[in-house]
């Protein structure tokens, strides 16, 4: 087991698949794992809750400040609601201050002496854990992406509309890339996958390949 915790980092847009990636990896590694996004959901949820204005950066970083880690496992942050929130308070940079030494904390630290941690979001290998050791970047198409959310949202009992999912993804796909703090972009050495044509489990046996390659001198 190496000295030192190995990181994975797994960013990418809504729906590009690095959840279900970055879920599979730490189970099979044995890693901790976290949905960075949550975070932020869980800022978003409680800035409504107390009839705030996402928007309002005072209100979105005194919930940053006040989150606590229970709230990740709140009920309703799967939301599109909430999710649109989310969206405008990652891009306050007080927010992502807030957040980011709960963020570190998990990385070099994870619970319960797991060998290794796998974080999922939008800016983990550029601005959180930008050492970390390996690092994947996952992509889809605007459409391929906005068809698996609908199936989601449907699943879920949603009367989701391709249409309206469609143009509320490239709105904020376009909020996460051209925001001015930790903008969604992948990291420089970053392994790069574009998963419209591929299923799940296509992209985690590219994954773990490259994660098995970037980590072998550690074996």
């Amino acid at each position: 087991m190496p000295d030192t915790p190995i990181v994975v980092t797994v960013d990418g847009p809504a729906a590009s698949g690095k959840g279900t990636i970055a879920r599979r990896l730490a189970e099979h590694l044995g890693f901790a794992y976290l949905d960075t996004g949550l975070l932020y959901r869980a800022v978003a949820r409680r800035v409504i809750d107390g009839n705030g204005d996402p928007a309002d950066s005072d209100s979105a970083v005194r919930a940053a400040r006040a989150l606590e880690a229970a709230e990740l496992a709140g009920e309703g942050l799967r939301d599109e609601t909430v999710a649109d929130a989310a969206s405008v308070v990652a891009a306050d940079a007080g927010v992502r201050a807030a957040l980011l030494d709960f963020q570190r904390a998990f990385a070099a630290a994870p619970p319960n002496a797991a060998p290794g941690a796998v974080l999922d979001g939008r800016d983990i290998g550029t601005a959180v854990c930008p050492d970390a050791e390996v690092k994947l970047f996952l992509d889809a198409s605007p459409e391929v992406r906005a068809r698996r959310r609908v199936r989601e949202l449907r699943e879920r009992g949603s009367n989701a509309i391709y249409a309206a999912v469609l143009r509320d993804m490239e709105t904020r796909d376009a909020r996460d890339r051209d925001r001015a703090v930790a903008p969604l972009a992948p990291a420089e050495d970053a392994f790069v996958i574009d998963t419209s044509t591929m299923n799940a489990d296509e992209v985690f046996r590219e994954a773990l390949a490259h994660f098995d390659a970037q980590t072998t001198s550690r074996k």
